[in-house]
């Protein structure tokens, strides 16, 4: 058995596309006939299996066809037996057909969960059987590509038993390559995972959330997954995601299940509801062929024709190296822009070392004035309380003087009372002037023991940076520990 692979180029290759009549098998099947394979198409309608062939072949690609229902072990073999028969073999296998149903797995039948797995789960099972009989067989071996999702991921709502599937798909394909390294095969098992794609993917799933649904945004062209699968069958690929979004979930998903779950719950089902569309409840692509003809792609109204990310992971060498220029470029920019005095990370350093946060010398100059102000005040205050003490005198005299004067009853009573009256505006003065210079005093002394608390921290943390940067710091140690 041969244990080398030998990827052979696409003109020269025989590929078998699964789920070809619509969306990314579509789209894959135009791009590897125009490139120069022969193509062998699968799918479980007939007439539109027949007009794409004819339409390729009208075009000079090599292609023929087979109709045959991925679920079924039997006429699955049989289709590959015929591929062997026109073609010689095979060298690349796609397993892409697929279906799908919208809505929660309580109101998802039965049924219709295992239709779904027999198509998503069990249709990758026995097409990767079959192709890795005849690949390990083959001088150079082949590639398997199976065709996953980014909910393989991180499972979305709604689209539950969907997303259980491609779990599945992907399990199955990863426990399968590490089985095929075991042996020495040289068959080579790609992982392709689309996120949101422009496809009929959404029309023709069963309906079941009461709505029309449709991939939120962003989405991609098919042409772009096609692209990523031409690749995998020319180049050795573990695993490759299409679209950035559904990495950033996945990776959000694997990080902080504990948030990203709520999050999910909630405005998933909202960002896949299509309200310019009409509700349909059931269509046929669940359990019969769909009859809408050849469809790649629905036109949604933004479409990204290019994946960064798919792109980085199939250029490896040349994603390092532009990593790499860059990071020399913004360390040349660095040193190269450097002035007399000091460079540019030692003055953001600067501006982080707590100890130039606070100017020791403006805090001094501030308890100063606070200081000053708080004496001049309760000084004028002061002065205040002995200008009405030296009036008090005076009035409490003159009075005293009248009364004694006075030469009825009458009199004396009405100078007392008048004395009393001004004893007590006197005294209510008096308290007034006592109560502000306590409030003044108060304010000044809450205000310099804030600059204090201030100056206090800045001077702990000032202290505690200049202890980390003695080998032997407590705060390092502590650190490690």
């Amino acid at each position: 058995m041969t244990t080398k692979t030998a990827l052979k180029p696409l003109d020269t290759q025989a590929i078998v596309i699964t789920g070809a009549t619509s969306g990314i098998g579509l789209a894959t099947a135009r791009r590897a006939a125009r490139q120069g394979a022969c193509v062998f198409l699968i799918a479980r309608g007939e007439d539109d299996l027949r007009a794409l062939c004819e339409a390729l072949q009208a075009e000079g690609a090599r292609c023929a066809w087979a109709a045959a229902d991925v679920a079924d072990h039997a006429a699955l073999s049989a289709a590959a037996e015929k591929c062997k028969r026109l073609f010689g073999g095979f060298d690349t296998w796609v397993n892409n057909a697929g279906v799908s149903v919208f809505g929660p797995i309580r109101e998802t039948s039965m049924e219709d969960q295992r239709r779904l797995f027999e198509t998503n789960y069990w249709g990758v099972v026995n097409g990767s059987m079959i192709a890795a009989e005849h690949l390990r067989t083959q001088p150079g071996g082949g590639t398997i590509v199976n065709v996953a999702s980014t909910l393989a991921d991180a499972p979305m709502p709604a689209q539950g038993v969907y997303s259980a599937s491609k779990h599945a798909v992907k399990g199955f394909t990863n426990a399968l390559r590490m089985e095929m390294v075991r042996e020495k095969s040289p068959v080579r098992i790609s992982l392709v995972k689309p996120a949101a794609i422009d496809t009929p993917h959404p029309k023709y799933g069963q309906g079941l959330t009461g709505y029309a649904v449709q991939n939120p945004q962003p989405v991609y062209a098919a042409h772009v997954v096609a692209d990523t699968i031409i690749w995998c069958a020319t180049h050795p690929i573990r695993e490759i995601t299409v679209g950035g979004s559904g990495r950033i979930i996945a990776s959000f998903y694997s990080a902080l299940p504990m948030l990203a779950e709520p999050l999910l719950a909630r405005f998933a089902p909202r960002l896949m509801r299509d309200r310019a569309s009409d509700y349909q409840p059931f269509d046929d692509g669940l359990s019969d062929p769909t009859r809408d003809g050849l469809e790649e792609e629905v036109f949604y109204p933004m479409v990204r024709n290019f994946s960064v990310i798919a792109e980085a992971r199939k250029h490896p060498g040349i994603t390092a190296g532009s990593v790499a220029l860059v990071a020399v470029a913004a360390i040349a920019t660095v040193l190269l822009t450097q002035r007399s005095g000091p460079m540019r990370y030692e003055r953001i350093r600067e501006r982080l070392d707590p100890r130039g946060w606070l100017d020791a010398e403006a805090l001094r100059h501030r308890f100063e004035d606070i200081s000053r102000g708080l004496r001049d005040g309760v000084e004028d205050l002061g002065d205040r309380a002995s200008d009405l003490r030296d009036d008090t005198s005076h009035q409490a005299r003159r009075w005293f003087k009248r009364s004694k004067k006075a030469v009825s009853p009458r009199q004396r009573e009405r100078y007392a009372r008048e004395a009393r009256r001004y004893a007590d505006e006197a005294g209510q003065s008096a308290r007034r002037y006592a109560g502000q210079a306590g409030q003044y005093a108060k304010d000044h002394a809450r205000e310099g023991g804030a600059l204090l608390a201030v100056a206090t921290i800045a001077a702990a943390i000032g202290a505690a940076a200049l202890e980390t940067r003695r080998p032997e710091s407590r705060i390092r140690r502590l650190a490690k520990f």
